[in-house]
């Protein structure tokens, strides 16, 4: 749920004057933002019936080094569960969610997807997709075999896998469930973990992943951290996002910068917060959202949270709700932490080193190139890989989802249509000045 967005006071009023004039300055920024534009996109999702309950969400990159031609895009597609693309953005493989264990229960939800290459198994090395189930409160493990033509990915779950945070069948029901998430391999012990928010908290919960003598992989909670829920402002006021009663700001797009351990995790309508990935350290909040500080007050009728007056407190650069995270590596250890800022449909840009506390570089946008292939609005997820993938993508590959796809393959008169967009990841470098 999104609140509707305040527009924020210019100048003049600040000063006092008589005249209070009300200017929404972040569609102003976020049209300068330089624009690029999709090389390729997936046929749309539906979220109906007719649809199976598909509805994008997010991506990740799989990079095949034998044949990096043959490299996949993995995604989510909530209860239409996963998909898996060729770098043409055509369907390799269609994996459902698992079905409910009742029809009082709730089916399988498949919300978001990483990557592990490279898994320590009793058996080899083995790169795996880790995909956290948010119908049944569990994480969902798939191995990536490209000798596997139309069919790469094979679920291999430990089939005792415990629910991540739920006691019971009634509790994942109520969907406080595993929601966000980002996959790492610590350097120092080769280990491999996931890291898992929880829908409506604010909490996270950190799991090893345990490879089983029998082929599959199941998984251990290590620890949990719960990220703040109500801000301490400079007006000595204290702030809490408005929400449907009962629900704290929560956490879903997530990542692990691998060279130094590190946990870049998106609270929506908070910010970016930096924390060590064993969630043993004290979390930074490296940006806040435009909304920050902006009282809100909760309608039932019309589920939506009506905006006070902004106290002036917010950042500059995302507009809520912050979303999906990725990560840009450059091959001398530079790089740059980007994030979906989904109020406005643009991508801000942080450098990745936390020496210069991850300051800002900058931003675009991805916009249409014709009625065939749009641009992308209210991104939920994101995935960048900074090497070349072959023929299609020499310069590497950004995909993102489109909350609102409008092209010509999702132009369906009354239906609810995602999707995800492929763009050039040299395209965006040379447009952001990266």
């Amino acid at each position: 749920m999104r609140m509707p967005r305040s527009p924020r006071l210019t100048a003049t009023a600040l000063m006092g004057a008589a005249l209070i004039t009300l200017v929404p300055l972040s569609s102003a920024q976020a049209r300068s933002l330089p624009a690029v534009g999709a090389t390729a996109e997936t046929k749309a999702l539906y979220d109906d019936a007719a649809g199976g309950n598909a509805n994008a969400d997010d991506p990740a990159i799989w990079r095949n080094g034998a044949d990096p031609d043959r490299s996949l895009v993995v995604a989510t597609a909530k209860e239409g569960g996963l998909r898996v693309y060729g770098l043409d953005a055509a369907l390799v493989q269609s994996i459902p969610a698992p079905s409910a264990a009742t029809e009082d229960d709730a089916p399988g939800r498949f919300n978001n997807v990483d990557l592990v290459t490279g898994l320590r198994t009793p058996t080899g090395r083995a790169d795996v997709a880790v995909v956290s189930d948010r119908g049944n409160d569990r994480l969902r493990i798939y191995r990536i075999d490209p000798s596997r033509p139309g069919q790469p990915l094979k679920d291999v779950t430990d089939p005792a896998a415990a629910p991540v945070f739920s006691a019971d069948q009634a509790e994942i029901n109520d969907q406080r469930t595993a929601y966000g998430l980002a996959a790492w391999q610590d350097r120092g012990t080769g280990r491999s973990y996931a890291l898992v928010s929880r829908r409506n908290t604010t909490d996270l919960a950190l799991l090893e992943l345990l490879p089983t003598a029998s082929g599959t992989v199941g998984y251990k909670k290590i620890r949990t951290l719960s990220l703040p829920s109500s801000f301490r402002l400079p007006n000595s006021t204290s702030w809490t996002p408005c929400g449907e009663p009962g629900e704290l700001p929560q956490v879903e797009g997530m990542v692990v910068d691998p060279a130094n351990g590190t946990l870049y995790a998106g609270q929506e309508d908070v910010g970016i917060w930096r924390v060590p990935a064993s969630l043993d350290g004290r979390p930074v909040l490296v940006d806040k959202v435009r909304e920050y500080g902006v009282p809100g007050t909760y309608d039932p009728e019309t589920e939506e949270c009506a905006p006070g007056t902004d106290p002036g407190f917010g950042g500059k650069r995302l507009a809520a709700d912050v979303e999906g995270l990725t990560l840009f590596r450059e091959s001398d250890g530079d790089g740059y932490l980007m994030a979906s800022s989904q109020g406005d449909n643009t991508f801000a840009l942080y450098d990745r080193e936390i020496s210069e506390d991850n300051e800002y570089e900058g931003g675009f946008r991805i916009t249409a190139v014709s009625d065939d292939l749009d641009g992308s609005e209210e991104c939920d997820g994101a995935a960048v890989l900074n090497e070349p993938l072959g023929s299609r993508y020499p310069n590497g590959l950004l995909v993102v989802q489109d909350g609102h796809e409008t092209s010509a393959s999702g132009d369906e008169e009354g239906r609810e249509a995602t999707g995800f967009k492929f763009v050039d990841l040299g395209a965006v470098t040379d447009a952001a000045d990266m």
